[in-house]
């Protein structure tokens, strides 16, 4: 009787602290995302970080100092990775890494494709993902086992069996364009078949849209921890696949990404790698 006194226990200690983990990221996402509706379209200061086009806003600054306040109230003890601020080093095995507003090129300009983009990660599992463009009133929310959301309905993939038939999404950096099978050789490959492939300016809209199956794949070639974390199990919880590259697992602690409905996710990752369709 013991034993399962104390699975009991254990179990309805975790789903509380889910709860709460959860309550917590819904707060800090709608925290950054009233920022980035306040200064959008405003007037906010802008300056450019290390490389080509990588700005950053007075808007992100505050979106971030708002985020992580409200983490810091809840859980003063979890390591934090944020764009802005970098990392706030703890021994937590939790870990929350921010996007205080993806898409900020887009947000400068006036383009209604930015969010707030936050997961949360368990001892290198990500447990909890929240996408947030307020501008467009789309909430996107996903938990490890349990499914992803827009707006509190279940989204799922889309069902396009071949690449041909598929609508696509990818993103360009601003660096190595011309390496082999880089992002322009791939995507030269793929509009030449007809393939529509589309460039949104956001990795997390990116990826919210194929777990709603308004895109069937998307691939990226240099992203870093901030742009995927909540995005990519947005789509393995509506029943996609995410992968590297090379098509092990994904980490959002490496660059090359794919992400599709799964039925397309082996041709596609061919014809990335250089292969024919």
């Amino acid at each position: 009787m013991f034993p399962v006194l104390v699975s009991w226990f254990l179990y309805h200690v975790s789903c509380y602290l889910c709860i709460m983990l959860k309550s917590t990221l819904i707060k800090a996402t709608v925290a950054g995302a009233y920022q980035l509706k306040h200064f959008f379209n405003g007037e906010f200061k802008i300056s450019n970080k290390e490389g080509m086009n990588n700005l950053v806003t007075e808007a992100d600054h505050a979106a971030e100092k708002a985020i992580i306040e409200v983490i810091r109230e809840e859980y003063p003890d979890h390591f934090i990775l944020s764009e802005e601020t970098g990392e706030m080093r703890t021994n937590s095995e939790f870990k929350w890494i921010i996007d205080p507003i993806d898409g900020t090129v887009n947000f400068s300009n006036g383009i209604p494709l930015c969010c707030v983009s936050i997961g949360l990660e368990k001892q290198g599992e990500m447990l909890l993902g929240c996408v947030y463009n307020p501008i467009m009133d789309e909430f996107y929310f996903a938990q490890k086992g349990m499914g992803a959301f827009l707006n509190d309905k279940k989204i799922t993939v889309s069902s396009k069996s071949e690449v041909i038939k598929s609508c696509l999404v990818t993103g360009f950096p601003y660096t190595y364009l011309d390496e082999p099978n880089g992002p322009l050789q791939v995507f030269e490959k793929l509009v030449r078949r007809g393939v529509p492939v589309r460039r949104l300016g956001s990795a997390a809209i990116d990826l919210c849209w194929v777990a709603a199956g308004r895109f069937d794949g998307f691939y990226e070639h240099n992203l870093q921890a901030w742009d995927s974390a909540a995005g990519f199990l947005m789509v393995e919880e509506a029943g996609g696949k995410v992968t590297d590259y090379k098509g092990n697992p994904y980490s959002p602690y490496q660059p090359h990404l794919l992400a599709t409905n799964g039925k397309i996710h082996d041709e596609l990752r061919t014809i990335i790698n250089g292969g024919s369709f």
